[in-house]
């Protein structure tokens, strides 16, 4: 049953928010108010439940550092992160499916020419990734802007090693004037997302696990269209259907398809064998 003795307090919090100036952040305060003293309510939360509540969002918060988003990583293991992903970026169909952003993005990334090689020395096989980007009625999208960055063959993405130094798997480039784009990369794993944190403390206490599936990431923008931040997922590997952050999504799923040495597709001499990814990257216009 509910106390109604605790129902003054969340109506006097509310009185004294519909001081906000801002509407949205005084609508904002004021659902949160009401969600939290009704949750706190609802499970009886204790005290010393509350006070490890506040610590383990200090924790959080102290494991966050230029290279580390905590917080991103919370909100992706809750699925917060795709609730907001969906809401706000609904689509036409046919315009390629967003997902989460992830905590590893990083501005200001290398840039380079179409073909060139964006792995930097990382650990995997190699992989030749190529495609078009689109609009809605199949017309090209010329020189869009394509930020690329992905985990190598070990699991870790360029800024979890500790002195490295530089920048691996991640690179921006721009597509020609008919839309297209083409580098070399290394292959997609699965990886598991970082578990030395208060993260991975609590994917553990509630008897999860950490992986996400293989995966490269992509941030597409163009004049006149919307950004898109998306994945293409590796077909065929471990945890589609159970992504530790939810951001599968089955229109994201390709192929990649090993070859064997010889001539690739750009015109190079490959002597092992090595992968192609061909996906196609559909905008939605600008409004």
């Amino acid at each position: 049953m509910t106390d109604p003795a605790e129902h003054p307090i969340t109506a006097e919090v509310i009185a004294r928010l519909q001081s906000t100036p801002d509407p949205r952040m005084r609508a904002l305060m004021v659902s949160l108010t009401r969600h939290l003293h009704a949750f706190a309510r609802e499970t009886r939360l204790t005290e010393a439940e509350w006070f490890d509540a506040i610590r383990f969002l200090t924790a959080v918060g102290q494991k966050c550092d230029d290279t580390r988003q905590e917080f991103i990583l919370l909100s992706d293991v809750l699925g917060l992160s795709m609730v907001v992903t969906d809401q706000n970026n609904a689509k036409p169909e046919g315009c390629t499916e967003p997902t989460v952003f992830g905590p590893f993005h990083v501005e200001n990334a290398p840039r380079f020419e179409l073909g060139q090689d964006v792995s930097g020395g990382a650990a995997g096989e190699p992989c030749w990734v190529s495609g078009h980007i689109r609009g809605p009625r199949g017309e090209p999208v010329p020189h869009a802007t394509i930020d690329v960055w992905q985990a190598d063959a070990e699991g870790f993405y360029d800024v979890q090693r500790p002195g490295l130094g530089r920048h691996q798997a991640r690179g921006v480039l721009q597509a020609d004037a008919d839309g297209g784009y083409r580098f070399w990369t290394i292959v997609a794993e699965a990886y598991p997302i970082p578990t030395d944190g208060p993260v991975g403390r609590l994917l553990e206490a509630t008897g999860r696990h950490p992986w996400r599936p293989a995966h490269l990431h992509f941030m597409i923008s163009a004049p006149g269209y919307e950004r898109l931040i998306t994945h293409v997922f590796r077909r065929g590997g471990e945890y589609l259907d159970s992504d530790a952050v939810f951001g599968v999504r089955p229109s994201l799923v390709a192929d990649w398809v090993r070859r064997e040495p010889g001539v690739a597709p750009d015109g190079s001499r490959r002597d092992t064998p090595y992968h192609t990814l061909d996906f196609d990257f559909t905008l939605n216009p600008a409004t």
